[in-house]
């Protein structure tokens, strides 16, 4: 391709409408609502047709990033009507970096939307940099951006040991890619290409960078709707509505956090996660002033073995303290609680209680108070 700053490569790749990539068929990307990425993005990005939404993935000579690493190859793909396309922007030489810039910067113009994984931390910010350094303004201002990567770690973080794409490619989409080039590995073959100038060398960093945009776009079309309140969303797993539930109440909306963490509850966690979730429900209730909902809740952490049960017996030490003026039972609560985790404050607590029952007990008018 020629541009004002002279040449580079480029290419694309057809996805037809008729293929799947692993759970997700090519058309259901092009029925996905246009106000799906709302909640996800804290209303930021509000509805945009699919056709505008943009799918950006770069490969470069270095994992670090910096002044000195090339973004190379620069993936864009785009939901289209004969199904998935995705262009691909190829430096053939350190020389041929501001051609290809330039015609990104072009490309980028018809989208309103740019979606990427672990985007906001990598790839924008060393694009922009790279902008820069071949003196072009960056495209980027104008494009809301959803890094979906944080998406997917509140949803599967818990359920999963890794978030990275091609994992959640075999856990979520159930598709195993076979002869995939590792990405440690693409700069050093990128490197070997200029020494030797043999293209075949690239086929393999080509199709690895085409299949992680795919991919992302895949994603996109599963986890966005988690981030619709409880009855819209879509789960497959508790442990995913637990990740949720978290993010619901770190944005403020309690009430759909409790509706998810009950949900999480019924359908089955492991034991671990049972009980912060049980914890994490029993808090809600408590700081919503419903304490008739937290006390069954506190009752049951407090009446098993488990790393919230000392807690659990000081939340009901408080109860029984200041709700029920019984200070034997808080009193008793309290003891438990410090032969499990001693510390300063429940001791002090217990000192209290002791004065406070054995006032109860010289002043026989207290119960009618």
């Amino acid at each position: 391709m020629e541009t004002a700053h002279g040449r580079h490569f480029e290419t694309e790749k057809l996805y037809e409408r008729h293929r799947r990539h692993g759970s997700i068929g090519i058309t259901d990307l092009e029925d996905l609502p246009s106000d799906l990425l709302h909640p996800i993005s804290n209303g930021e990005i509000p509805n945009v047709p699919v056709s505008k939404w943009c799918f950006l993935d770069t490969e470069t000579t270095g994992l670090a990033g910096g002044s000195g690493t090339y973004a190379f190859l620069i993936g864009v793909g785009r939901i289209a009507k004969d199904g998935f396309r995705v262009r691909q922007f190829f430096m053939r030489e350190f020389g041929e970096e501001a051609s290809q810039l330039s015609a990104l910067q072009e490309h980028l113009k018809q989208f309103e939307v740019l979606i990427t994984y672990n985007g906001r931390t990598f790839d924008q910010p060393l694009l922009e940099t790279r902008f820069r350094m071949v003196r072009q303004q960056p495209p980027f201002s104008t494009l809301p951006h959803l890094d979906l990567l944080f998406g997917a770690r509140r949803l599967w973080k818990l359920r999963f040991d890794s978030c990275r794409l091609v994992d959640l490619e075999t856990q979520i989409l159930g598709l195993e890619r076979q002869g995939d080039l590792p990405g440690e590995l693409i700069p050093y073959f990128y490197f070997e290409y200029l020494r030797t100038q043999e293209i075949f060398r690239l086929v393999p960093i080509f199709h690895h960078n085409a299949t992680d945009i795919l991919t992302l776009a895949c994603l996109t079309a599963i986890v966005p709707w988690a981030f619709h309140p409880p009855g819209e969303a879509q789960f497959t797993h508790g442990a995913e509505m637990v990740g949720l539930a978290r993010w619901w109440r770190q944005a403020g909306n309690p009430e759909n956090a409790l509706a998810l963490f009950r949900q999480a509850v019924d359908r089955g966690l492991p034991d671990d996660l049972m009980f912060r979730t049980l914890w994490d429900t029993a808090l809600i209730e408590k700081k919503l002033g419903r304490e008739h909902a937290a006390l069954p809740v506190f009752t049951e952490l407090a009446g098993t073995r488990n790393p919230w049960r000392a807690a659990a017996l000081e939340e009901l030490a408080k109860y029984f303290e200041h709700r029920e003026r019984n200070y034997a039972m808080a009193l008793e609560m309290t003891l438990n609680a410090l032969d499990l985790e001693p510390s300063d404050a429940l001791r002090r607590r217990a000192d209290r209680l002791k004065k406070k029952s054995g006032d109860r007990i010289l002043n026989p008018s207290f119960h009618q108070l």
